[in-house]
């Protein structure tokens, strides 16, 4: 293992490779917390058990950018996939190189510029929940706070340097549910208990987003030098963009979950309030650009791939359900999400070298008490999309969700699969 990346998880140990329980304290981490990532001690543990050498790994679910960060730190170069654009711009930031005179420099322009900054700004274009008075006497934001966030996202936007506006931006984007009355939960977003009692103010703003910028330019200094400082970031779906990647030697990923989780919702605040969806139109557009995961959105779901028993079994009781489901697209959903793994699946063989192999983390779900082995399913599929299965690992139990009675019966699993020819 890596000196410096030993210095970046300051040797700790975990109880399981498939959370990030307390990753999320690990320098650059804290910009902003992810739950649904898992642990880079399962990239460094790919990375050093994988049949050949690895010098090249991509991530086709970017996220957090776990993988490629940590690929930074253990020497390797890593190739990110991200759709989500305010995800992709945190990982550039994560990724980047800087010169802290010159980050120091823009940060002293954005506080002067929004300390000037005395102009009402036009907020209509937000959600009409975002800003007081709201929807129903409801809203994320008082008017002062909401216009303090719009002065500092246009005084990033004036930065010259493409880099540093991803990283401002960034930052500001890891305090924006801290500061809201909401906080993201189940399957979307929830209001604080008492929430009217909050009184966050603009100066509270000032000052989380001073000590987040400090904190990170602290880190950014301190693990500036790693063993491998080049990436390639590749911004869009990765159904399409796999075959545009350079050949690599790994993928280690998690995709989405086939369990009605749209993972736009949990970014909805900071894809709002940082400028990056600006209408129903550009909302619906990245809904429908992720994978089938979901029910959220209208869309038109891909028939299941025919090389999966299980998959017929299941798809075919699902069908037989639809009546006793909370959504019937449920069944369709289902089998779109096998239908784009399968693609994913296919790409990432076509972009492997020879014996390379596929690392990924899935979880299973349940329908109206119809369980969906994902992982027995990918397993299957394996060998139609080139792949052999070296093997699989349970790594915990999830708990399912309320509308499916809330118990932990949903087992998470790791896939090692390798590149057949």
């Amino acid at each position: 293992m890596s000196v410096a990346f030993e210095q970046w998880t300051n040797g700790r140990e975990v109880p399981t490779l498939g959370t990030n329980a307390g990753a999320e304290r690990l320098p650059f981490q804290t910009w902003r917390h992810f739950k649904e990532a898992f642990a880079p001690e399962l990239v460094s543990r790919a990375i050093r058990e994988c049949a050949i050498p690895v010098s090249r790994c991509i991530d086709p679910f970017g996220g957090s950018g776990t993988t490629a960060l940590a690929c930074q730190f253990l020497g390797v170069e890593p190739v990110t996939i991200e759709v989500n654009p305010y995800l992709a711009d945190l990982i550039e930031a994560k990724l980047g190189s800087y010169d802290a005179t010159a980050l120091t420099r823009d940060l002293g322009q954005i506080i002067r510029t929004v300390r000037g900054d005395a102009e009402a700004h036009d907020l209509s274009w937000l959600p009409p929940s975002f800003v007081e008075p709201g929807v129903k006497e409801r809203w994320l934001f008082s008017a002062p706070v909401a216009q303090r966030i719009e002065s500092y996202r246009l005084a990033i936007e004036n930065l010259t340097c493409p880099l540093h506006r991803m990283l401002f931006k960034a930052l500001l984007g890891g305090l924006l549910v801290e500061i809201s009355n909401v906080y993201i939960s189940g399957k979307g977003r929830r209001y604080r208990g008492n929430w009217q009692l909050r009184k966050q103010t603009p100066e509270d703003v000032d000052q989380r987003f001073l000590d987040q910028v400090q904190q990170a330019l602290y880190e950014i200094v301190r693990y500036s030098q790693r063993p491998h400082r080049e990436y390639t970031l590749m911004r869009g779906d990765c159904r399409e963009a796999i075959s545009r990647a350079s050949a690599c030697d790994v993928a280690i990923f998690s995709p989405p979950y086939p369990n009605s989780f749209d993972y736009t919702d949990v970014y909805n605040v900071e894809l709002w309030a940082l400028g990056y969806l600006s209408s129903a139109d550009s909302n619906r557009v990245l809904r429908q650009s992720t994978l089938a995961s979901h029910v959220q959105v209208r869309r038109a779901f891909e028939p299941r791939p025919s090389s999966s028993p299980t998959l017929d079994c299941v798809s075919k009781m699902l069908h037989e359900s639809r009546d006793k489901l909370w959504s019937h697209h449920i069944p369709d959903m289902v089998d779109g999400y096998f239908a784009d793994m399968h693609g994913v699946m296919s790409a990432l063989q076509k972009c492997l070298v020879a014996n390379g192999e596929m690392w990924a983390v899935v979880g299973d779900s349940l329908y109206a008490n119809i369980y969906i082995p994902v992982a027995d399913i990918l397993a299957e599929l394996a060998p139609s999309c080139g792949f052999e299965v070296v093997r699989t690992e349970a790594f915990r139990s999830m708990r399912a969700s309320p509308q499916q009675g809330g118990r932990a019966e949903l087992t998470e699993s790791l896939l090692i699969f390798r590149k057949v020819g």
